[in-house]
C-alpha cells in the first residue's frame, strides 16, 4: 500500500493521517481501532426499542419479553461495550443479529454474537461476500471464519414474529453493495436502511461488490414507498431521520446523478467531471461527511 493510497483511505473514512501512517502495516486494524474508540450513544425509540450509534454506524435493539433482536453489530473492538449496553436492557437472551450488508462496520461482530447465542440473519449475498477476500479502500479483508457467517439467509424477503411485532426484511437490488437489505419493524414504524441511506452526507458506493448510483436511487424510492409520515428511519450512518430527510437525500442523489450523467454524455472524463464541480452548491449541506465531494462524484461517474 502506497503512502498516497493510505492518505486517500484516511481522507475518505475520516482517520487522522498521523494514525494512518502509524498503522500503515495494517490499515484495517487502524480503522477498527479508530471506529471502536467512538463512544456509543443511546436513543430510546420506544419502550422496547433502542438505537445505539457510534462505532460503525447505527444499531437497532428490540428488547421485548421474547428476547433481543439486534440489527447490525458495530466493528470488532466495540463488542464489549455493545454487549454491556445489551445486558443493561435486561436478562432476556439475544435471539437474532441481522446484517444489513456485508461491510465490516456492520457485520464485524457476527462471530461474537453467535457465541452469545444469537442466530445471524442476512441476505445470501452477504454470506457469499463474507466468504471471499476483498481489497476495499486500501484495506485487505480475509474471508470471514465459519462462525461469522450467517446461519439463516434469504434471497428476497424474510420475516420474524416476536415481541408482539412483525419484523420484515427485504432485499434491495444492488445499491450500496449487492448485499443490501432493509429491516422494518412494521407496528413500531421503524425502518433500518443500512448504508443505502447516509443521512446528511454523501454516501459511499462500493462498486467492487455491485454498488451503483442508480441502485441507490431505486433503494431510496422503494424506502419512501414503505415509510409512512410517522416513520422513524435509521440510516447506516448519520442521525435518526424521518421521511422528509430521506426524501431530501433521494433528491440529492438524483440531482448529482443527472449532472454527472450529462457531463459523461458530453464526453467528459471522470477527472474532467470532478473538475467541473457538479456538487458545488450541494457541498455545504452534504459534503461534511466522510466521503469528500470529489470522491462521491468519481463513484457516481464510474457506476453510471
Amino acid at each position: 500500500m502506497t503512502r498516497r493510497d493510505l492518505l486517500r483511505t484516511a481522507a475518505i473514512l475520516g482517520v487522522r493521517p498521523s494514525m494512518a501512517r502509524a498503522q500503515q502495516a495494517d490499515p484495517l486494524a487502524a480503522m477498527r481501532a479508530q471506529m471502536a474508540a467512538t463512544p456509543i450513544v443511546s436513543t430510546r425509540l420506544m419502550n422496547v426499542m433502542t438505537l445505539l450509534g457510534g462505532p460503525g454506524g447505527n444499531v437497532i435493539v428490540q428488547h421485548g419479553l421474547d428476547g433481543k433482536v439486534v440489527v447490525d453489530t458495530f466493528v470488532q473492538g466495540a463488542f464489549a461495550g455493545l454487549k454491556q449496553r445489551l445486558d443493561a436492557l435486561g436478562p432476556i437472551p439475544i435471539l437474532y443479529a441481522i446484517d444489513t450488508h456485508w461491510h465490516f462496520d456492520h457485520a464485524d461482530n457476527n462471530e461474537s454474537f453467535r457465541k452469545a447465542g444469537a442466530t445471524i440473519i442476512a441476505h445470501s449475498n452477504t454470506a457469499k461476500r463474507l466468504s471471499e477476500p476483498h481489497d476495499l479502500l486500501g484495506m485487505h479483508f480475509n474471508p470471514a471464519p465459519a462462525g461469522a457467517l450467517p446461519a439463516e439467509t434469504f434471497a428476497q424477503t424474510h420475516q420474524l414474529r416476536l415481541n408482539n411485532e412483525y419484523i420484515e426484511m427485504g432485499y434491495f437490488p444492488p445499491a450500496h453493495t449487492d448485499t443490501d437489505i432493509y429491516v422494518q419493524f412494521v407496528l413500531a414504524e421503524v425502518l433500518h436502511l443500512g448504508d443505502t441511506f447516509f443521512n446528511g452526507m454523501y454516501p459511499f458506493i462500493d462498486a467492487g461488490t455491485g454498488g451503483n448510483i442508480n441502485g441507490m436511487i431505486t433503494a431510496a424510492d422503494q424506502s419512501l414507498r414503505m415509510a409512512g409520515p410517522r416513520a422513524k428511519i435509521v440510516p447506516g450512518h448519520g442521525a435518526l431521520a424521518d421521511r422528509e430527510a430521506l426524501l431530501k437525500y433521494r433528491d440529492m442523489l438524483v440531482t448529482v446523478r443527472d449532472r454527472v450523467q450529462k457531463l459523461k454524455a458530453a464526453g467528459r472524463t471522470a477527472k474532467e467531471a470532478v473538475a467541473a464541480k457538479p456538487t458545488a452548491d450541494l457541498d455545504p449541506a452534504w459534503g461534511a461527511g466522510f466521503i469528500p465531494p470529489d470522491a462521491f462524484v468519481t463513484s457516481v461517474y464510474n457506476t453510471l
